[in-house]
């Protein structure tokens, strides 16, 4: 295998940054631009990312995210966006209708778009040996991020990006079997119950080891109960600050 694709099999996720180290704007500016020559749909560049170094703004989002703290401690955090702004100034220069932000498919279109980029950005930053951790977390209270960064009608913020250099490199989590994750011709839902005890097994495992004994819990039982309720505060908060920034879909 070549060294592109060890990089991508060796992700980690870090949460743990060397304080005082910082990250040059010449390194930041290089993973931004492998995040923007990313594939995107239709050429459209749905994305803008943010790149937030005050420590009080740092502070306020972390706190937005659910008090997570390497928001705060590493140097720098990306805050990644669908951004349809653009396109609509495209459609007033071209006397055009601007319909898309009333369709779910403008929802679909950006965070894809905001995925591939995002990851791509990982991938640039882990090539220079440097940490990075997504934060989902920017949706349990987007508002104050649009108000903070001043997001525009038709911006909305998915999904930060903290990077640092890494203090402490967690040992990777195990992924799914292949077989369950990489079906050939048609889905094969047959196999799902049979690997997800499998890989339940796997996960306490893990989890017993990482934690030293405190924590056993496997996947389907944390998947159950996030998916039951611990989505509640991004629900709440999502959905209408989608909507007043502009995207009005039925």
């Amino acid at each position: 295998m070549n060294e592109t694709i060890e990089l991508l099999k060796n992700h980690r996720s870090v949460r743990a940054f060397k304080l005082g180290r910082d990250v040059n704007e010449a390194q930041v500016e290089a993973i931004i631009k492998a995040a923007m020559a990313a594939p995107n749909w239709i050429n459209g560049q749905q994305v803008s990312v943010i790149e937030v170094r005050d420590s009080k703004k740092k502070s306020t989002l972390a706190n937005a995210a659910g008090n997570q703290r390497w928001v705060e401690e590493a140097p720098v955090f990306l805050v990644f966006c669908i951004d349809f702004y653009r396109a609509k100034l495209a459609a007033e220069k071209n006397g055009t209708q601007f319909q898309i932000v009333e369709d779910l498919e403008a929802l679909i279109i950006g965070s894809t778009d905001v995925g591939i980029a995002l990851g791509s950005a990982v991938i640039a930053a882990e090539s220079m040996g440097l940490g990075t951790v997504p934060i989902g977390g920017i949706r349990r209270n987007p508002q104050t991020f649009v108000e903070l960064l001043d997001l525009p009608e038709y911006v909305f913020p998915v999904s930060g990006l903290v990077i640092g250099h890494p203090k402490t490199i967690p040992d990777q989590k195990p992924r799914m079997p292949l077989k369950a994750t990489h079906q050939k011709e048609q889905y094969n839902a047959n196999i799902q119950r049979e690997v997800i005890d499998q890989y339940d097994q796997t996960i306490s495992t893990y989890m017993t080891e990482r934690t030293s004994g405190q924590d056993s819990s496997n996947w389907s039982s944390k998947i159950a109960n996030f998916y039951d309720a611990g989505f509640d505060q991004y629900s709440k908060n999502s959905s209408p600050t989608i909507k007043n920034q502009g995207f009005h879909y039925k």
